[in-house]
């Protein structure tokens, strides 16, 4: 597995130790939803991971994109699912027929090698996951500011997609946790760009903004993100396999510098979203 380097006479330190690791895919378990036709997957280390393929109908990208901001939404905090790189082998999808892609020619197999995979919130024998819930029901989400957190990541990123959220609680539990998922449409997409839009990145419930009296209702998620360490930024950069974006460094250089920049404009897109019509922030404090 190769990755980027550094930019030539930047200087940058070499990457961190990195708890990421790379498991291997040991049986199907089911198709998921979204556009780039996921599969559930059991892995070597007892875990079940959503797992994209790289040549998902989507791109490539999508699964470069996953784990840069996956990474990053770590280092400031957020509650993201573990990651890992899962390597999916020649035999399983030879002899798996439902490791496949549905596209309008007719089915594509997935490509073996390393994938992306996002680990399941709970094991599907353990409890339940919800990719939403009603209004009244959200407050029994246990982190339910932490959609504040997320709101601020991503504008930073800006995910050009609407927040995606998976809800999620052990057997006999009562109350949900919340995890973000699918990073896949941050930093434009495929096509690596910045183009912010007020909605961008906002979850399709206004509900979760509820609680919002300003600035301080961020925190402490928004001082992390901009005081992040350029050299942590390039470290996380560093970790993403050349393959998964075809080895284009020149174009990750220039992501990566878009990023670090880009930490100074956050409070002007989230204002620029509490402005937006309808206003999201209906507990926002006048004057904040």
């Amino acid at each position: 597995m190769s990755t980027v380097p550094a930019p030539n006479g930047a200087g940058f330190p070499a990457p961190e130790p990195t708890t990421l690791s790379t498991v291997q895919a040991v049986q199907h378990i089911r198709r998921m939803r979204g556009g780039s036709q996921p599969h559930l997957m059991h892995c070597s280390d007892g875990c079940y991971y959503v797992v994209k393929f790289r040549n998902n109908p989507q791109h490539p990208r999508v699964l470069a994109n996953e784990m840069l901001a996956t990474r990053l939404a770590q280092r400031i905090g957020l509650p993201v699912p573990r990651i890992a790189v899962v390597e999916v082998g020649h035999r399983l999808v030879r002899h798996d027929a439902h490791l496949t892609f549905q596209l309008p020619s007719g089915a594509v197999a997935c490509e073996h090698g390393l994938q992306f995979g996002s680990q399941y919130a709970v094991s599907p024998f353990e409890g339940q996951v919800f990719d939403h819930l009603p209004a009244e029901m959200l407050g029994r989400v246990r982190n339910i500011g932490s959609f504040w957190g997320m709101l601020a990541f991503d504008k930073w990123v800006c995910n050009v997609d609407s927040r995606q959220a998976a809800f999620w609680r052990r057997q006999r539990e009562r109350n949900y946790t919340v995890a973000f998922i699918d990073q896949g449409h941050c930093f434009g997409g495929e096509n690596w760009s910045f183009p912010d839009r007020p909605l961008h990145g906002a979850y399709f419930q206004d509900e979760v903004y509820a609680g919002i009296t300003g600035w301080e209702s961020f925190e402490p998620w928004l001082s992390a993100l901009e005081e992040l360490k350029e050299e942590v930024i390039w470290n996380v950069a560093q970790e993403v396999p050349l393959e998964w974006y075809d080895a284009d460094c020149d174009g990750m250089e220039k992501l990566v510098s878009q990023l670090i920049d880009r930490r100074e404009a956050v409070r002007d897109l989230l204002s620029a979203f509490r402005l937006s019509s309808p206003e999201p922030f209906r507990d926002w404090r006048n004057g904040g």
